[in-house]
């Protein structure tokens, strides 16, 4: 059975600090430990990210301060709770520890009943956040991400793109003569239809870096990293022939008796220069495409113009 505990990093140059917050904690959470900020933040840039960072203050090289600034700088990170445990207990490092982003101090040598009482109360917070953020970056109708989450994503997504210089792709997909289906099943029922493409393409999903937003009205869209352009092809294929097997009724359908998707791709190659906009509008290009060439298909090509 998988360990569902919550991860504590404790971060800490004595090991005898680290001993004795992995005895404090070790019964109701999943301890790791760093013995240094520079490992600290190696751990933190691989999942499964740890759920709260208790962080000495004082430590050779990076110290606890600095750490936590690269920590709330990282948009992967920022939302990890960190706690300072510290032998300074004045207003002045107080105030400073706030400033770069902590959420609470535990002073040294510590206490294990406020340890454990922080802890909890933080990572309460933190999963009420949690949901919260979910909340606002998921589509009320359809439960899939929305154009919010899908927009700051292709912007980090490119980013990372740019850095490592891989290949990044964008899907585009438009139900077909959505319009007429409204017109002819009604809204309630046109509701009920988008619901079931969302699934389907959700259901498509097998890699945990890739992402479907609903974009608007009947659009959805893919970012699928690490994605070159034949691949991004193959995979909207068998997004458009999912959605087709659904058998959804579209009797006002010019194209099918049934529900179809039209789709536009585009992938960034490795060498590419430009921006995430112009990404996505070659994507919306493509989709144009595909719905002026009859619907019920898929357009894709390379960007810039490959």
């Amino acid at each position: 059975m998988a360990d569902e505990r919550k991860t504590i990093l404790v971060v800490d140059d004595a090991p005898e600090n680290i001993r004795v917050l992995t005895a404090i904690l070790g019964p109701g959470y999943r301890v790791k430990a760093a013995t240094s900020g520079e490992k600290a933040l190696a751990m933190c840039g691989v999942d499964p990210l740890p759920d709260l960072v208790l962080l000495d203050v004082v430590m050779p090289g990076m110290g606890g301060h600095q750490v936590c600034q690269r920590l709330k700088s990282d948009a992967a990170t920022r939302e990890i709770p960190v706690i300072f445990v510290t032998a300074h207990d004045d207003e002045a490092a107080e105030t400073l520890g706030l400033e770069v982003g902590a959420v609470d101090f535990i002073s040294k040598p510590v206490n294990p009943k406020i340890v454990r009482a922080r802890v909890k109360t933080h990572l309460t917070l933190k999963a009420q956040s949690d949901l919260l953020r979910q909340w606002v970056y998921v589509d009320g109708l359809t439960g899939v991400h929305n154009r919010r989450h899908f927009d700051e994503r292709l912007v980090s997504e490119w980013a990372r793109a740019l850095r490592h210089g891989t290949d990044l792709s964008v899907l585009l997909v438009d139900v077909d003569l959505f319009k007429a289906y409204n017109d002819r099943y009604g809204h309630q029922a046109g509701d009920e239809c988008l619901r079931l493409v969302a699934s389907c393409l959700g259901g498509a999903i097998k890699r945990p870096g890739d992402l479907l937003a609903r974009y608007g009205g009947e659009e959805f869209a893919f970012l699928l990293p690490d994605t070159p352009l034949p691949g991004a092809l193959a995979f909207a294929r068998q997004v458009a022939a999912g959605v087709a097997a659904l058998g959804v009724a579209h009797a006002g359908s010019a194209v099918a008796g049934v529900v179809t998707v039209s789709v536009g791709a585009c992938t960034k190659t490795f060498d590419a220069v430009g921006t995430a906009a112009m990404l996505l509008r070659e994507a919306d290009t493509q989709l144009y495409l595909a719905k002026s060439r009859g619907r019920n298909q898929v357009c894709g090509a390379g960007f810039p113009g490959s």
